[in-house]
């Protein structure tokens, strides 16, 4: 599967557009993870516990889109954009979305 954030693919002509789709996940954050982070907040520095938190739910995100368009019988993506929303206190949704098409 071709993923991208342009609305063309090198070297590839879109065939045929299936339509929009989209992966999502709501992920809430943990209050051990909290606690480090606290720590952290004070010192300075990255949240490792929170960088690996949303970089695991762009990717759960990321392949829910990919089944979906696999579903349709795409064999690329394009336009490709990711948004980040806050549910409630300590509660994010990370959405990714992009038009299904089939290249060749």
């Amino acid at each position: 599967m071709i993923i991208v954030t342009s609305s063309q693919i090198a070297g590839k002509e879109i065939k045929k557009t299936l339509g929009v789709i989209r992966g999502n996940t709501i992920r809430a954050r943990h209050i051990g993870k909290d606690i480090v982070a606290l720590f952290k907040n004070m010192l300075g520095g990255e949240i490792h516990e929170y960088t690996k938190l949303m970089g695991e739910s762009r990717e759960q995100a990321l392949d829910r889109m990919t089944a979906q368009a696999e579903a349709l019988g795409a064999n690329a993506i394009v336009d490709v954009r990711f948004s980040t929303s806050y549910i409630m206190q300590n509660a994010a949704e990370i959405l990714v979305y992009g038009t299904a098409v089939v290249v060749e």
